[in-house]
């Protein structure tokens, strides 16, 4: 009887194992893809190195987040206008040296703003006056004005313009 039990137990463990074998080998065939993502999946992606290896004498601290700022209101209520929008030209100068000019060489003489450039200057008596200029010559007075001498193009008369504007 204990030899027969035996025989039974055996092939009670022989048959768990059989069915056991069966299963892995179903798996194997049916799921090999997904078995493989599976292990990958279960692996770790961090290294496993240890210390790191320095190779220059200073240490310089890795740069780290920097966020955009998002600030909850306006530091100014109201952004800053353009400085020279206020006029460029201030006004035509009438002396007899520009009158000189205006005669002999075609020139305008004006007094602008002490921040405004050439480009700017041009750009002013352009749509002030509806003139070309060819040159825009500027100097800074010692009462601190800045004069600019508005060489005119062929196709304009200075003494047109500057009957028009009013200086004669």
């Amino acid at each position: 009887q204990l030899v027969s039990v035996n025989i039974d137990c055996q092939l009670q463990v022989n048959t768990f194992i059989f069915e056991k074998v069966k299963k892995n080998i179903i798996k194997m065939a049916g799921g090999a893809k997904a078995a493989a993502v599976a292990k990958k999946l279960t692996k770790s992606t961090k290294s496993k190195k240890g210390t790191r290896i320095h190779t220059k004498v200073h240490f310089y601290r890795p740069t780290t987040l920097s966020l955009e700022r998002k600030p909850k209101y306006a530091r100014k209520s109201v952004q800053a206008k353009n400085q020279l929008d206020h006029g460029i030209i201030k006004y035509p100068l009438t002396t007899e040296s520009s009158m000189k000019l205006i005669e002999d060489s075609n020139t305008l003489v004006f007094i602008v703003d002490i921040k405004a450039n050439k480009r700017q200057i041009k750009q002013a008596v352009k749509d002030l006056y509806q003139i070309e200029c060819d040159k825009v010559n500027t100097l800074i007075t010692p009462r601190g004005l800045k004069k600019s001498y508005v060489r005119l193009s062929k196709d304009f008369d200075a003494l047109d313009v500057a009957n028009r504007v009013g200086v004669i």
